[in-house]
């Protein structure tokens, strides 16, 4: 009795070391078992579901860096925008006032026929400009924002598919079968190859923003003609800028004598006044006749206070016989007088800015602000993007080699059961 039961205990053990030492199941005591519970392996357990940190930062951070980029790239574009805008619109002011001083007539007195051909021509050229710059900013404008949008929305998708990978690759090593599981392994490789491809292309774009950040910066300091970058912001043509500023200055000058004649002809004549104390001041020309600089009289106004000053000589009569003392001028000479007084000071006003578009000085401003402020957070926030990337992938690599390895014990488990010689007879579950 104790010999059998010695020789059938060694007979299982040289089966038991023969089978790698390991205990058959009774088939049928898994059919006893219920069918709602998965088999629960290694694999599971080590999947990138279960071990997602460098993806879950890898998230994290892309996101982030996306947003920053995408909001450091709009307000560098804005800023492009209204430098572009501020310049079309003082094109555009200088344009309607001197439209606008060809029709101004004070008694009757209206600016010279030769200045007033001078002015269409001119306004053709500064219409021509207006619309150049408007034209090319607004084409640059709409390429780059749609650029930006579209990186955008791909940076997004590619982090929120993260998760979703990691999720599918758990469900599938818990329920799915084998094929399944190497047909998504296969999957996420292509998709790791593509997150590196999209990592050296994000390099090469942080490199090419460098260069164009350095670009701007030389190109500030030494302007050149015609660039790649005068797509961006075109500047002024510097004879049609040097053209609007003598045309101003003229006008200015030729309204100013217009008003003065009116006054000397309307108010200051001397029959009507006995005291020197009683006439009209004249206006103040900020040039002289040769278009230079120069000083106001004592007995000049300006075009800050003409209005004011030229008040106390009107008289309420509509004939200008009718009116006595030193109210000498009708109010519709008045008004007259201080709409031409309105636009000599409105040209005064807006040519001083067309000095910084010669030589493309507005346009050297911009890309130096924009190489000094804005260049360094965009790359800053490319690099941010680029290393989520960089985690996204890595941690999605580490997850496959996981995976694959993992799955090795229920390789070596299921050989071991085909192999295997040793049977027994399926036990009923039938109660």
């Amino acid at each position: 009795m104790g010999e059998g039961a010695a020789e059938r205990d060694a007979g299982w053990g040289s089966r038991a070391g023969g089978y790698g030492a390991r205990r058959q199941v009774p088939a049928g005591i898994e059919d006893c078992m219920p069918m709602h519970l998965p088999k629960f392996s290694l694999s599971t357990a080590s999947n990138i579901f279960h071990d997602p940190l460098d993806a879950r930062t890898g998230c994290i951070v892309l996101l982030y860096g996306q947003n920053e980029f995408r909001e450091e790239a709009t307000d560098t574009l804005d800023y492009v925008v209204n430098q572009s805008d501020f310049t079309i619109q003082t094109l555009r002011n200088v344009t309607d006032y001197l439209s606008f001083a060809m029709t101004i007539n004070v008694a009757a007195l209206y600016l010279p026929s030769d200045v007033q051909a001078q002015i269409n021509n001119l306004k053709v050229d500064l219409n021509k400009a207006a619309d150049t710059i408007s034209l090319k900013t607004t084409e640059s404008y709409k390429r780059i924002r749609k650029v930006l949008h579209n990186v955008s929305v791909a940076l997004i998708c590619i982090a929120v598919l993260m998760p979703v990978l990691a999720f599918l690759g758990y469900v599938l090593e818990l329920y799915g079968p084998r094929y399944t599981v190497y047909t998504f392994a296969t999957i996420c490789w292509n998709i790791v190859a593509a997150l590196f491809i999209l990592i050296g292309i994000l390099l090469i774009v942080s490199s090419a923003s460098k260069d164009t950040c350095q670009a701007m910066d030389e190109w500030a300091e030494h302007p050149r003609a015609e660039t790649a970058l005068s797509n961006i912001l075109p500047c002024v043509d510097a004879s049609t800028t040097n053209r609007t500023l003598y045309q101003s200055k003229q006008v200015v000058v030729q309204l100013v004598k217009l008003v003065n004649r009116a006054i000397s002809a309307l108010s200051n004549r001397k029959e009507r006044h006995l005291h020197p104390g009683q006439l009209m001041p004249y206006l103040c020309s900020p040039y002289d006749d040769n278009l230079n600089d120069r000083q106001c009289l004592s007995k000049e106004v300006t075009f800050d206070n003409a209005t004011t000053a030229w008040q106390d000589y009107t008289c309420n009569a509509p004939d200008a016989d009718a009116c006595s003392g030193p109210s000498t001028v009708t109010p519709e000479i008045y008004s007259q007088l201080v709409t031409a007084a309105n636009v000599s000071y409105a040209l005064h006003h807006y040519a001083p800015p067309m000095l910084n578009f010669q030589d493309c000085k507005f346009v050297r401003d911009t890309f130096s602000s924009i190489a000094s402020q804005y260049c360094p957070p965009l790359e800053r926030d490319l690099s941010l993007v680029s290393a989520g990337l960089a985690l996204l992938a890595s941690g999605l690599v580490l997850g496959l080699l996981l995976m694959l390895f993992a799955d090795r014990p229920r390789k070596r488990e299921e050989v071991s059961e085909q192999t295997s010689g040793f049977r027994v007879a399926p036990v009923d579950c039938s109660p």
